[in-house]
């Protein structure tokens, strides 16, 4: 198996699934794999082999019942797209992407769209040097008090459009590294962001 894309998908009545047991070391794409497992509580992914997959895009949107997930064992070297990989998982209050291996990923537009139960996201080890588009990647992360994206390299970047928009919590932001150069889409990049004095 080389493809498991929307394998799940649509499973809206879905709310356990182990797959612990899942042989997926010669998988290249996992995109839309369980979006819109709307009911979806319980989600076991500690033996997913990952090393060759290149599409990530749509992974978990809209798994909207999930409130945690381990990604620790995630291997995500060959990862080029992660849009919208955790978009609308409303539910979700921790997020732990320690380990990730962002270096060739090109687009991160609307990775974290509608998380809005996550109250911290550290994004330090992200490598952002390759992405071309951030629009809509924080868009509606209403409980996000801080981040930091110092680290974040946004030379490539052409798109940042309402990528804060509706983070009304947020207070501090820094992003003072960043290179907006290439940056042709800004439009509602801070919308609604009420809270922001830094």
């Amino acid at each position: 198996v080389i493809n498991m894309y929307e394998m799940f998908c649509y499973c809206k009545e879905l709310s356990s699934l182990d797959l612990s047991n899942f042989n997926t070391s010669r998988v290249t794409n996992m995109g839309s794999m369980f979006r819109y497992c709307l009911k979806l509580v319980s989600l076991g992914l500690s033996n997913f082999n990952t090393s060759e997959v290149d599409n990530m895009a749509f992974m978990f949107t809209s798994c909207s019942s999930l409130i945690s997930l381990d990604l620790s064992n995630f291997y995500t070297s060959r990862v080029n797209n992660m849009v919208s990989l955790f978009s609308w998982c409303s539910k979700l209050a921790s997020l732990n992407l320690s380990k990730f291996n962002t270096s060739k990923v090109t687009n991160m537009a609307s990775m974290f769209n509608g998380c809005s139960s996550l109250a911290s996201l550290d994004l330090f080890n992200f490598n952002t040097s390759l992405v071309n588009s951030m629009s809509n990647m924080f868009y509606n992360c209403s409980k996000l008090s801080s981040l930091d994206l110092s680290n974040f390299n946004t030379s490539l970047v052409t798109d940042m459009s309402k990528m804060f928009s509706y983070c009304q919590k947020l207070t501090i932001l820094n992003i003072s590294n960043f290179n907006t150069s290439k940056v042709k889409y800004m439009e509602s990049m801070f919308y609604s962001c009420s809270s922001l004095v830094s």
